[in-house]
């Protein structure tokens, strides 16, 4: 019997072992499946920033040992946005106290948000008697950069407060004011002392840094020298997170890559001009470009969000009587459509739509639109079910 050379046998052994591997490894995911995941042409050192961030948002957990609470809504960050996408009913956050633009008056009582658990040894805030409230749930992440980069001229173009085009559409910006730790963007505009929101379900806050030194304060009970006041106590304690760590967190959501579109058949093409035609694009504007802003892979770039960034009376079955800023009470930020098709991967597998995840489709969605939205309600309803259906395979490749 012949002897098999020994090296003969090896090489066998090793082919076998990777044609085996290469069969029981995972199929490797679409990037337009993912929401996560950087803007294209960051630097070197942009990349290390960003890789930062993303550790300090998913991976970080906080504990009574390193300064949660004592009462908080949430861990961490990504616990309310898994894989940077939207919220589950269980992570929705409770806001409370303000019913007109003159401000909130509960703010000595826990407002303007509610800490509905805590560590061992304190009692969870309940919402004061009196005091109106909304649930708001977590938004996805994804392209926040791009819509921090949007310049305060273009978005005022967008508004119609007189409605002078007659499209039943007015938009006008949430007027703001600034936290001390907020500086102006380039070119931002102001009007009697206030600037434009941007940002939230009422685009009551400026930018991205104040977003997430606010997050970490109201969410986890987290104080920085942005928001030293301990949620608690109300009094000003020292940071429990440096400054570094928020401007890591600040850069990753900034430099998170916008949603890629999938699909492009004739289906989605023709659920696209239905979408124009019945009026949705009045507030959910297709085409924004950004202006000129530090970081290169963001400035002066066009993208397709499917937003105004402006807020929209949508009638009274939406209003929940709680405001924030100069909003009126049944006034919300146009959110952004895109991604929408991915929501359910970060939600258990189902839609939690609208502001506060009421609507479990996005037909529901549609049919709970009414003031500046009614038209445009009226109009798909009138589209046939062969229409409606391609109107909505359109949404789901965004």
């Amino acid at each position: 019997m012949k002897k098999i050379c020994p090296i003969l046998l090896i090489s066998i052994v090793s082919l076998f072992c990777m044609l085996s591997c290469e069969t029981f490894e995972p199929v490797a995911v679409d990037d337009s499946a993912l929401l996560d995941g950087p803007v294209a042409d960051l630097s070197a050192a942009e990349h290390i920033q960003f890789l930062k961030g993303d550790a300090s948002f998913n991976n970080q957990v906080f504990s009574s040992s390193n300064g949660l609470g004592p009462l908080f809504v949430s861990t961490s960050c990504g616990s309310c946005h898994l894989g940077d996408g939207k919220g589950h009913p269980f992570t929705t956050l409770t806001r409370f106290g303000q019913t007109n633009e003159t401000g909130n008056q509960f703010l000595k009582l826990g407002g303007p948000q509610l800490q509905h658990r805590s560590i061992p040894g304190f009692t969870p805030e309940q919402i004061p008697a009196g005091a109106t409230f909304s649930k708001f749930m977590p938004p996805a992440n994804t392209g926040l950069g791009f819509l921090d980069a949007v310049s305060d001229s273009d978005i005022l173009l967008f508004a119609d407060p007189d409605d002078l085009n007659g499209d039943g559409i007015s938009g006008v910006p949430n007027w703001v004011e600034l936290k001390a730790y907020v500086m102006p963007r380039d070119g931002s505009v102001a009007q009697n002392g206030k600037y434009i929101g941007r940002f939230g379900k009422k685009a009551a806050t400026y930018n991205l840094l104040q977003q997430t030194a606010q997050a970490y304060n109201q969410d986890i009970g987290i104080t920085s020298t942005f928001e030293p006041t301990d949620t608690y106590s109300g009094v000003e304690i020292d940071p429990e997170i440096s400054n570094q760590e928020i401007q890591d967190v600040v850069f990753y959501l900034k430099t998170l890559k916008a949603p890629i579109p999938r699909q492009a058949d004739s289906d989605v093409l023709s659920g696209k001009q239905l979408f124009l035609n019945v009026g949705c694009g009045g507030c959910h504007r297709p085409e924004m470009k950004t202006a000129s802003t530090t970081i290169q892979s963001l400035s002066n770039k066009v993208f397709y969000p499917y937003t105004d960034l402006l807020l929209h009376d949508m009638g009274s079955g939406l209003d929940d009587g709680y405001t924030e800023g100069s909003a009126k009470t049944s006034e919300w930020r146009t959110p952004p459509l895109w991604g929408l098709g991915l929501s359910k991967n970060s939600q258990g597998g189902e839609y939690f739509l609208l502001h506060d995840g009421r609507a479990k489709s996005i037909e529901e969605a549609i049919s709970l639109h009414g003031g500046e939205g009614t038209k445009s309600k009226e109009s798909f309803e009138l589209l046939s079910t062969e229409e409606r259906r391609k109107l909505i395979s359109f949404l789901e490749s965004l």
